[in-house]
């Protein structure tokens, strides 16, 4: 066999191209070549919504927490409240029990006006004040005018009675004292005529 006809010397190497391989140089071409806005563009989308469903889901969790913790919050105060109040109670039952069987009247008002001053002093220690009102100028923002009295002996605008107390927790109104307000006394007296 002669040269010519072995197909492994040198009449393969014609048919072989001394460039590089057109695929190689093909890819490298497309990794060249701008990417496609379009594609850009629906990749960023995407990725935006997935962040915006991830947002929407952190925020419904924390308003969920929020609203647990404030609930949780709210008992706890109701709890404490009610742990304040539970001795000014047993007082009362014990009261309502010694005025069943007693027969001094003094000694049972005297008991009712301790626990009446145990009840204070437990409002007070929990931020919860009596609105101060007989004898102070009358504030619409915290006393409820029911009746008008005309009177000399205290001044225009002035508190004379309480109806009902209120009371405050901080700076927050949580019910107006009804009261009762002087007024100046009025000319009714009619001017004797001259005959």
């Amino acid at each position: 066999m002669s040269e010519s006809e072995n197909p492994e010397n040198g009449s393969e190497s014609e048919d072989k191209p001394e460039a590089s391989d057109p695929p190689a140089e093909a890819a490298e071409a497309v990794e060249e070549a701008p990417a496609d806005p379009l594609e850009l563009a629906r990749a960023e989308a995407a990725k935006m919504r997935e962040m915006l469903v991830r947002t929407a889901a952190d925020f419904d969790n924390f308003r969920k927490r929020t609203r647990r913790e404030l609930e949780d919050a709210r008992r706890g105060g109701r709890e404490d409240l009610l742990k304040e109040l539970l001795p000014v109670f047993d007082n009362l039952e014990r009261a309502i029990q010694s005025a069943q069987r007693a027969t001094d009247v003094k000694a049972v008002a005297d008991g009712l006006t301790m626990i009446l001053k145990q009840v204070e002093a437990t409002l007070g220690r929990v931020g919860i004040n009596r609105i101060p009102t007989t004898g102070n100028p009358f504030d619409p923002s915290l006393h409820e005018a029911i009746q008008q009295v005309e009177t000399d002996e205290h001044p225009p605008g002035t508190v004379v009675a309480e109806v009902q107390p209120g009371y405050s927790t901080g700076d927050k109104l949580v019910r107006a004292a009804m009261v009762v307000v002087a007024k100046p006394k009025s000319d009714t007296g009619d001017p004797k005529p001259d005959a």
